[in-house]
């Protein structure tokens, strides 16, 4: 957030419309930081950027932004017991506020994109993204399922992504093999 008002503050004078200023805050503040590090590290290690035709996935975020739409299952800031919301307590599919969110947000938002390949980063997203898929929201096909959440504080992530890893490229090759394209 506070990446994201810096962003701001810099592009007024320089850059004239809303719509460029916003694109200049996604480009700069998504997974800002050692997450946007350890995102870019694990997609490189799966191929990503080789389907794209580009160097790595670190050009997402500057030259390739075009490709990438990066959003959340809960489209705005949840805090739970004066905390950031964890997305585990409480269950967030068994909470009418936060279940209303994801279908009035996020499942609206991701209806309106055509075949996404859609990166779940970690298990309580991918939780939300099957009961979509099992709501016929989403094709479970085009997800990216086993993929860890590439927070610093995510102990588990470098265990999981191992995991899941040769499953995770398979299923790359297979979505780009459909002829699907992003962008």
């Amino acid at each position: 957030m506070k990446k994201s008002y810096s962003t701001v503050i810099n592009a007024k004078g320089l850059i004239h419309s809303d719509e460029e200023i916003l694109n200049e805050v996604k480009k700069n503040s998504s997974f800002e930081g050692t997450m946007r590090k350890n995102l870019i590290q694990m997609l490189d290690e799966l191929g990503l950027h080789t389907y794209l035709n580009i160097s790595s996935a670190l050009d997402l975020f500057n030259e390739a932004s075009h490709l990438v739409h990066t959003t959340s299952v809960l489209t705005y800031p949840v805090f739970y017991n004066g905390k950031n919301y964890s997305g585990t307590t409480p269950n967030i599919l068994k909470t009418e506020l936060l279940k209303k969110n994801i279908m009035e947000g996020f499942a609206a938002e991701i209806g309106t994109i055509e075949s996404p390949l859609i990166i779940p980063l970690g298990v309580n997203v991918s939780k939300v993204l099957n009961y979509l898929a099992g709501q016929n929201y989403l094709d479970a096909n085009n997800m990216l399922l086993g993929f860890p959440h590439p927070s610093g504080g995510n102990g588990h992530r470098h265990k999981q992504f191992a995991a899941n890893k040769e499953q995770m490229k398979m299923m790359l090759q297979h979505y780009f093999s459909k002829g699907m394209t992003v962008g």
